[in-house]
């Protein structure tokens, strides 16, 4: 009985985020950069049904475009339950139906959520039943932000990103995000970072040490200040977001013109979120915006990491 209960399919929901501070420090060796970030998982999701099979298959549905999706061995879920089966000697497969909701290529981890509730969708249904911690770093191997839409809430990434300690935050933030209908690269993103960076490299101060978040992120976080918060926002991936697609500077002058306390490229972009003093202001905020014929979403944050829900 306990075995046929389990090969029933398995629906987890987890969250996009937003990056509301990203120091972003020098390339290392293997590639990546070393970041300091402070991540606030929001409510807007992935949902993952997990049906049992013997190969490895992937639908998509939602409400962004999925058409430029890869649904073979390249889709990170696909790879996240991959990389379960081997580490737990699991023989079977699995089907992943996933409606997306996060943009693609947005800057608010959709495809990193798309994995981490692969991961507990899998194994929930495989009945594997490995630890939180194992969960954390296979999420690590398959990308920067995997751990974080495990874990969820609100937390302090550094090393590339995956490496988490929580923070505690006071109440709920109101964001409103406005989409854009092209995504854009990371590696784009990153790299006209550095070519501005290696531009300018003889008036800008080399970092003598890891990148770290602002300690007033730290304080508005805990006081549940959106005000306060509004003072810090920070992302050194936002110019050079900016020079690549100059139009995102509009959006963040029309949010802040329109009641945003203020606005922020989340990630390498072009997701713009705009924070909001409370409900009532982002409801006239996503109104403004999407009058100006903006795609937009009122979203809140923090919200729990990726978890087992019921249809």
């Amino acid at each position: 009985m306990g075995a046929t209960a389990a090969r029933q399919p398995v629906r987890v929901r987890a969250p996009g985020k937003i990056n509301v501070f990203l120091r972003v420090g020098e390339v290392r060796d293997d590639g990546y950069h070393d970041v300091a970030t402070a991540y606030q998982a929001v409510s807007l999701y992935e949902d993952v049904v997990a049906h049992d099979a013997d190969g490895f298959s992937v639908e998509f549905s939602g409400s962004v475009d999925v058409s430029s999706l890869p649904t073979d061995g390249s889709n990170l879920a696909i790879r996240a339950a991959r990389a379960l089966a081997r580490r737990t000697g699991h023989r079977g497969g699995v089907h992943l139906d996933i409606e997306k909701n996060v943009p693609i290529a947005g800057g608010m981890g959709g495809g990193s959520a798309d994995a981490a509730a692969t991961l507990v969708a899998c194994d929930a249904l495989w009945g594997t039943g490995l630890p939180k911690e194992q969960l954390l770093k296979l999420a690590a191997r398959l990308g920067a932000d995997v751990p974080f839409a495990l874990m969820g809430g609100t937390a302090i990434g550094t090393d590339r990103g995956d490496r988490l300690s929580p923070a505690l935050a006071r109440g709920s933030f109101h964001w409103v995000v406005a989409f854009s209908d092209e995504g854009m690269s990371t590696p784009a993103v990153y790299t006209a970072l550095d070519a501005h960076r290696e531009r300018y490299a003889a008036d800008i101060r080399p970092a003598s040490t890891a990148p770290s978040v602002d300690p007033h992120v730290l304080h508005a976080l805990r006081a549940g200040d959106p005000e306060m918060l509004a003072d810090c926002l920070s992302n050194d991936l936002q110019a050079p977001a900016l020079r690549l697609r100059p139009e995102l500077a509009d959006v963040l002058e029309l949010g802040e013109t329109s009641g945003a306390l203020a606005g922020i490229v989340s990630g390498s972009g072009p997701t713009v979120a705009l924070l909001a003093s409370d409900v009532e202001s982002a409801i006239d905020l996503q109104v403004a915006l999407s009058a100006s014929g903006l795609r937009a979403a009122r979203v809140t944050g923090p919200v729990g990491g990726a978890r087992v829900v019921s249809d």
